[in-house]
């Protein structure tokens, strides 16, 4: 029996947990949390950091491991790697990581390869970025932490804006930045997608084409996807060739990538590209109801050595995800649920209960619940979802 180790035990990892163990994997299962829900779920749960490079390798080593992932979250990526290099086994290696999790590496690699990428900067002070704003820039622009991921820190900016506030801005950046570096980029107005993929043997295969909606300005946080694309044949294609070229400009091979693409005017801008199943749900839910192919298991495969299967196995759909984000302030009741109990409906949560205080939505975390929805073509799908957002009320005062 081949041993997979789980570099976290969220929310968002339970299902490849229970997908690697249903495969017939014996499943460790490693978090910083005592209280991680995942664990349970495991052979076996171990608490410990899993940003230790060290103590990782020592949990791998001593559990005899084929396998790392680190399934829709980022934190860990250089220790997956390193673990991989160390010990010889499948998946990328830390540089990969390195370049999948740095977006100014990767940009650097994207400008390399020729794949298509907006404008930018790395800047480590604010007075240095507000220069090239202002001397470089003739179209908004963007500011993005260097290392980090669930739109936090993101903010557009404006022409004309005023210097104050936009070292506000940047310092909201910076703060989020793991590495305390600020991206200014070229601000690509256009509709956003995200391109789910599996690379086995340096094959790059593309299994979906995501449309995203988001918040907007200033803070791009998204509030649902659906699949297939609703977007024009030829607009679906140009993104799935840059998503490729992306991958290829990294060198990421054995694993999963979840890449961000936006479009303007007929071309496409890679956003960034991560070297992992995508998180909200794209990747563990919404992949497997519009395909039929399973990328979770496609995913544990590969970071097992073992030639993924990409073929459907289950009927596709039509299928979306909608992000419940009520008015700010202290949540007084929660009404309409029932509407939950739709057949069409797949998947749902309240994330919050009454007395709660809601934050505006300034990044994934300040969400406060989901659904998820199927139907026979993506279009039913956004159509009924849209509806049950209208009908589940949160109040807030």
């Amino acid at each position: 029996m081949k041993k997979l180790l789980v570099l976290a035990a969220g929310i968002l990892q339970i299902p490849v947990i229970k997908k690697a163990r249903e495969m017939g994997y014996y499943v460790i299962a490693a978090d910083g949390d005592a209280n991680a829900v995942g664990l349970k779920y495991a052979d076996k749960g171990i608490v410990a950091n899993i940003t230790d490079e060290k103590v990782m390798l020592g949990v791998a080593r001593e559990e005899q491991v084929d396998g790392v992932i680190h399934p829709c979250s980022e934190v860990s990526m250089s220790v997956m790697g390193y673990i991989n290099d160390t010990m010889g086994l499948s998946g990328i290696s830390k540089l990969m990581a390195w370049r999948a999790t740095n977006k100014h590496l990767m940009r650097e690699a994207f400008e390399k390869y020729g794949a298509p990428s907006p404008q930018s900067y790395c800047t480590i002070d604010a007075n240095e970025a507000w220069h090239f704003f202002c001397d470089k820039f003739d179209t908004n622009a963007i500011l993005k932490p260097s290392r980090n991921s669930g739109s936090r820190g993101i903010a557009k900016i404006e022409r004309g804006i005023s210097r104050e506030k936009f070292l506000e801005l940047y310092g909201r950046a910076f703060n989020e930045s793991r590495d305390k570096q600020v991206l200014i980029e070229q601000f690509i107005e256009g509709p956003e997608f995200s391109v789910e993929i599996i690379v086995w043997n340096n094959a790059v295969n593309v299994l979906t084409v995501t449309d995203k909606k988001t918040t907007g300005a200033p803070y791009f946080v998204e509030l649902g996807h659906n699949q297939p694309s609703v977007f024009p044949t030829e607009i679906v294609e140009i993104v799935k060739n840059a998503a490729i070229d992306g991958v290829k400009a990294l060198e990421l091979n054995n694993c999963a990538c979840h890449a961000e693409i936006k479009v303007e005017n007929g071309r496409a801008y890679i956003m960034e590209i991560g070297a992992r199943l995508g998180g909200d749900f794209i990747s563990t839910e919404l992949t497997h109801l519009s395909t039929g192919i399973d990328m979770v298991a496609a995913a544990i495969d590969v970071a097992l050595g073992t030639e993924p299967y990409l073929e459907p196995k289950e009927e596709k759909h039509g299928v979306c995800i909608r992000y419940f984000c009520p008015k700010p302030g202290r949540l007084m009741s929660i009404e309409g649920l029932e509407v939950l109990g739709d057949a069409h409906v797949y998947l749902s949560e309240i994330y919050c209960k009454v007395g709660d205080n809601i934050h505006e939505v300034k990044s994934s975390l300040d969400r406060s619940g989901h659904v998820i929805v199927v139907d026979d073509t993506p279009q039913q799908a956004i159509e009924r979802a849209e509806k049950i957002l209208n009908k589940v009320f949160l109040k807030t005062q």
